[in-house]
């Protein structure tokens, strides 16, 4: 018998008839003869609520505790996820991260996965059981508790699939399956039967909501099959997320946008040899995704360097900048929070000229300053002023749409 991951987002699991729901879902699918292994997320705004309520206590709380209060928003789902199935008739076991053998590295509120253990999953699924795995989270090996980072119940699943051979890996979530554009964002987009690993992993990487980057890099790793699908509706079949066989004619698979994001700007660094390396290698080692970096040649052996980073890391980043602009002799650096990241993905893109000459053209009409560039074989993205990124955003989608591009 084969085994299946499913997860289920908070959004799925954000009420008891929600919960109730998830249970006939998973219940059918076991139904249809397969073992079953479901991955869930806190309830809702759950973890944003104890956050809340942390920071209530403590002006910047410790890490390790943050984590340990964090942990239980998914606990709390899986426990109730288990009670409903079993008053469904059926065996369920419900398993936080330790338990489901779910080792990670040492960094508080952003772990990474290192390892999976899946005896203990193994084992209840051996007794029929349908088991419930706390998503989201982790242990050391000092046997800390940590948590993934936000969309981390999405990486929990992928590893288990993979850890436990598995057919495939279910995201179950509160749209259809991936977009064109952000349905919420963007009333004409289009809901994508499939799409690349290559694909998905920059969209998300650039904003999209429904899939985390790192999910989705450990699934085209490990040519897990991955497909995007509703909780709530059991008549479509989703997004099938798969690997590109042959090249087709470039085409513009989809727009996103991020809006949390903050442009910084480092003024007159001297102009030598490691110098960019010893700014980035000092941030790398905070643990922070650094996107878009603009080196611009200045005068007299100075530059100016630019780059972006996610808004949420902006305060604990700042001093270790700030320090590197002491020790070089470089200005003061410059923060701007006002900023939106504007994408368009699509495999080959950049090969194809009237795809970059209309996104420029299209932005341009729209009075729009364009900050920052940047492109990869299947991306292309710009730095716009936040005030005019939700205009840019359903004009851009408009254009590649009435255009077929």
């Amino acid at each position: 018998m084969d085994i299946i991951v499913q997860k289920y987002g908070g959004t799925s699991v954000g009420s008891v008839e929600r919960i109730q729901n998830v249970a006939r879902r998973v219940i059918e699918t076991k139904q249809s003869g397969h073992h079953v292994v479901v991955v869930v997320s806190a309830m809702g705004d759950t973890t944003d609520q104890l956050i809340t309520l942390a920071r209530q206590i403590h002006k910047n709380p410790p890490k390790r505790e943050l984590d340990m209060l964090m942990a239980t928003g998914e606990q709390t789902s899986m426990a109730l996820l288990a009670m409903a199935i079993d008053e469904y008739g059926y065996k369920a076991v419900s398993l936080t991260g330790y338990q489901g053998g779910i080792h990670t590295d040492g960094y508080f509120s952003k772990a990474k996965i290192d390892s999976i253990d899946p005896h203990r999953i193994q084992e209840a699924l051996e007794k029929d059981q349908i088991v419930i795995v706390a998503g989201f989270q982790g242990y050391t090996d000092a046997l800390e508790i940590t948590t993934l980072g936000r969309g981390g119940s999405d990486t929990t699943a992928v590893a288990i699939a993979v850890a436990l051979n598995a057919a495939k890996c279910e995201i179950y979530t509160d749209v259809l399956g991936i977009y064109t554009a952000d349905p919420r964002m963007v009333s004409t987009a289009k809901l994508l039967p499939t799409i690349s690993y290559d694909e998905i992993l920059e969209m998300a990487k650039l904003g999209a909501g429904v899939m985390h980057p790192r999910s989705v890099e450990l699934a085209r790793k490990n040519n897990m099959p991955l497909v995007v699908r509703s909780t709530f509706d059991f008549t479509n079949d989703g997004t099938e997320i798969i690997e590109v066989k042959e090249m087709e004619k470039a085409q513009v698979r989809g727009v996103t946008l991020d809006e949390d994001i903050v442009r910084i700007s480092v003024p007159n660094v001297p102009d030598r040899p490691g110098i960019a390396y010893k700014l980035f290698s000092s941030l790398i080692n905070l643990n922070v995704h650094i996107d878009m970096i603009l080196q611009n040649l200045n005068h007299d052996g100075f530059n100016d360097i630019s780059f972006t980073v996610p808004l949420e890391d902006i305060d604990r980043i700042i001093p270790t900048i700030e320090a590197f602009v002491d020790e070089v002799g470089a200005s003061p650096i410059l923060v701007k929070k006002d900023v939106a990241k504007l994408s368009i993905v699509g495999t080959g893109i950049t090969s194809d000229v009237k795809i970059a000459s209309g996104l420029f053209g299209k932005i341009y009409e729209l009075g729009i300053n364009i900050e920052m560039i940047s492109t990869s074989e299947i991306k292309i993205s710009c730095i716009i002023n936040q005030n005019q990124a939700q205009q840019a955003l359903e004009e851009v989608h408009r254009y590649f749409e009435v255009n077929g591009l």
